[in-house]
């Protein structure tokens, strides 16, 4: 199937995500339910991460190396993140519409979360770490950065119990579709200034 960007903005947009399937095939899929990060008082995280952040054993970048996040986030057994939809992440990557968010340990990519950003929506899509807490320090340093930037939305898509950890709650498709409709009004940015 071909994708161009303005095809996949819509699709986005129009609350949509892609996968690939078990054969490789990437289409879209909604859900009646969206996993949601919250941007206000209810983001959490463990205390004992608090130690990682508090003793700064990473720093954090945007998009210092995304093919690497793309990749260690499909480097699993199991991969939603076909080769197919690696190039269409790098084609959003170069239309300034795909981040990894990074964390560094030195010049080593410590960990990183992946996503789209549409208006004032972060479209999480995937994370990883290949140092301990590195993934987890990275979403709340990406917490914090869209809380200073001005979003409204942070799509995780679907829960799982990690991302319970950070406060991850579910909604039903027709409010997260109002939610998305206000952030498509917002214009936001993770670029560094």
């Amino acid at each position: 199937m071909e994708y161009n960007i303005p095809g996949l903005i819509e699709g986005y947009a129009q609350g949509y995500f892609l996968m690939a399937d078990d054969t490789g095939k990437v289409g879209w899929y909604s859900s009646r339910q969206r996993a949601l990060i919250p941007l206000d008082e209810r983001f959490r995280y463990p205390k004992s991460l608090q130690r990682a952040i508090n003793q700064e054993k990473f720093t954090v970048a945007v998009n210092r190396d995304f093919k690497a996040v793309v990749a260690g986030c499909a480097n699993r057994e199991t991969t939603w993140i076909s080769p197919e939809l690696e190039n269409i992440y790098l084609m959003l990557y170069e239309s300034g519409l795909a981040y990894s968010f990074e964390t560094w340990q030195g010049d080593q990519l410590a960990g990183g979360v992946l996503g789209i950003v549409i208006g004032g929506a972060f479209i999480g899509e995937s994370m990883f770490y290949r140092i301990p807490e590195g993934s987890k320090v990275a979403m709340v340093k990406l917490v914090e950065r869209l809380r200073d930037r001005g979003f409204i939305l942070f799509d995780a898509q679907m829960n799982n119990p990690h991302l319970e950890r950070f406060g991850a709650y579910i909604v039903e498709d027709s409010e997260y579709q109002i939610l998305l409709e206000q952030a498509l009004q917002r214009r936001c940015s993770l670029d560094v200034d």
